[in-house]
Parts: structure tokens; sequence; C-alpha cells
């Protein structure tokens, strides 16, 4: 059988993903440095909330309560040996509320960084990387989620050590990485160099894509990159809610509503296929979005000048691909914050 989002971008131009899940779940009383993926057990109406949300707002998948879910990340918090209970409780909250729509709605099973350095600087080897992504999958999988999704990676072999554990797990996935230094990952991947690994994946994903980064303007830039290099498949675009601005103790972000329906437009536009937003996105955003793809027609490529002028500056001039930026693994990987 075709999986569910492969038949989902055979009937449609472009789906609905979702927002935020850190910025939501800071809403609603999570505390910085807790763990959310304790929420799956501890506080699970507050999870089932933050997927209807979605929902509520349109959205066509949503992604899981599992984007630390790993054995690395959760060892920080006593809990490096739950990373399947709590992955499979994330994608069984995510099947209830995605059977209860009345529509089909995709569960998509989030699969972060494990927070470790791969390669010749760091200390996470493959095999073992292949090892914890491979656990997280499976707790997803027999969650009920029906594509894996992993996102917000900065090194190459992070990407690929996820590619072959979710094909040990017999799994559809997409992917999207993080370009938010001067056009590049943290770890000095461009968006070329993005397009040419995913072709080259023994197991490519469905979709590829960008998602957080910097803000809006700078991740159509880097889809503008992905197209430009001829790729044929579904990108993925899930940009942030404008810039974050600390305000009485918060993170706010000053995206509109009606910012993020221009930037929807923009990202179909651009190429993107599955749109969506990143941090500070939360579900009025989404039905701006929602609104706007379905009462616009498709229109020209955007321009740089074009995006600029509605979403905003970019954070730097180079884009990653004319040699600037950094090309040496740094020694540190943050927590995504949305």
């Amino acid at each position: 059988m075709t999986d569910a989002l492969t038949r989902a971008l055979s009937q449609r131009d472009w789906l609905l993903a979702d927002g935020a899940t850190g910025t939501n779940l800071f809403n609603m009383g999570l505390q910085s440095g807790d763990a959310p993926e304790f929420w799956n057990e501890d506080e699970p109406d507050k999870i089932r909330a933050l997927y209807r949300g979605a929902v509520d707002a349109g959205s066509d998948l949503f992604l899981t309560n599992s984007f630390g879910a790993n054995a690395s990340r959760l060892k920080l918090h006593d809990a490096g040996h739950r990373a399947y209970e709590l992955s499979k409780l994330a994608a069984e909250l995510g099947r209830e509320i995605a059977d209860a729509s009345g529509r089909e709605v995709i569960v998509a099973g989030s699969v972060g960084p494990t927070g470790e350095i791969m390669g010749a600087a760091g200390s996470l080897s493959h095999e073992r990387a292949v090892e914890m992504f491979e656990e997280t999958a499976n707790g997803l999988k027999d969650g009920g989620a029906d594509v894996l999704w992993v996102e917000t990676i900065s090194a190459p072999e992070e990407y690929m050590a996820a590619a072959e554990a979710f094909a040990n797990a017999g799994m559809p996935w997409c992917g999207t990485m993080s370009f938010d230094t001067a056009g590049r990952t943290m770890m000095g991947m461009t968006s070329a160099g993005m397009v040419k690994m995913v072709e080259e994946l023994p197991n490519p994903p469905i979709g590829f894509g960008a998602n957080c980064g910097v803000g809006a303007s700078d991740l159509l830039r880097t889809v503008l990159g992905f197209v430009a290099q001829g790729t044929e498949r579904p990108i993925i675009a899930k940009g942030n809610a404008g810039i974050p601005k600390y305000h009485e103790g918060h993170i706010h972000y000053d995206g509109t509503p009606a910012l993020m329906a221009e930037y929807a437009l923009m990202a179909r536009n651009s190429g993107a296929r599955i749109i969506g937003g990143c941090c500070g996105t939360m579900p009025n955003h989404l039905s701006a979005m929602r609104a706007a793809l379905e009462t616009h027609e498709p229109g020209p490529r955007p321009t740089l000048e074009q995006i600029t002028e509605t979403l905003g500056g970019f954070s730097s001039e180079s884009d990653g691909t004319d040699g600037e930026g950094p090309t040496r693994e740094r020694k540190n990987k943050r927590r995504r914050t949305s």
C-alpha cells in the first residue's frame, strides 16, 4: 500500500503542516529545561490539545511530541532508557487525535537530533547514532505514526544515520535541516549540498527541506536554493513566525498571522509543497496560512528582493553557496525551542 503522505501528495498540490511544539507547550505551562516528552505520560490532555490545535486550524499533518525522545537527550533527565516508551506514547496520542478528526490527517513522528557531535570532531559513532534513531523510530511506528520526520538537523552524518535507522524500521520518512548560519547549517551544509546528499541516499526521503533557522526570509532563500538544483522531490518549508524577542521573561516571536499567510504563499510559489511553521507558529497563524493557500492562485517564483520586501531582510548577505559561511564543525548544538 502507498503510505499516507505519498498518497496525499499525489492528490494535492500542497499540504499544510503544523506549527510550533515548544512555543505552544510553554504557553501551557512547560518550564524551560523540562523535557516536553514527559508530558506524553504526565499531561496527555495538554498534548492532545497541542495536536488538536493544529488539526482544528487546518493542518493536513502534525508532528508528534517526540523531538527529544532519544537516549542521548533523555539521559540528561535520567530517562535514557525510556526513548521507545515516550516515543510510542507521543504517536498513540497523535493517532487518537488524527483518527477523531473526521478527515485524513497524517501523524508525523518527530525525530530531533541526538545533541551529540558526529564525525572526526565528535564522539558519537555512526553505529550508535543509528541505534538511537532506530529505537525512537520503532516507538513511533508502534504508536501509529504514518511517517517519520527528522528535523532541525545540522550535520549530514546525523541525517544519513537517521535515514539508515528509518530503513531498518521499515518506515517512510521526511527530513529537514536548519540553515541558521550564513545560509548554511551550523555544521556547514549548504542547500545545494543537502540536495546532493538526499539524492545519493540508499533510502531517500519522500520529501526534504528546511525548518527553524533564523526567519522566514532566510528559509525561503534556502528553498530557492533547493529548487535551483533541479530536484523533483517534494520540498518542505517550516519557517519561524518572525524573529524572537525577549519580553518580560519570555521569548516572543513577532510574526503576525498576516505575515505568515504571506510566507505560506511565497513558500508555495518558491517551490515548497509541504508548508508549515516552526518556532512561534500558533494555531491562529496556521488558520491564516490555510485560508491564504486556499483562496490565492499560485503565482510566479518570488525574487529575493520580493521576499525581503514582504517578509523582512535576510540575516546575512550570503546564501551559503558562495564560499562564505561556516565550513568547520562547531562543538555545540542547541535544542530547538519552538
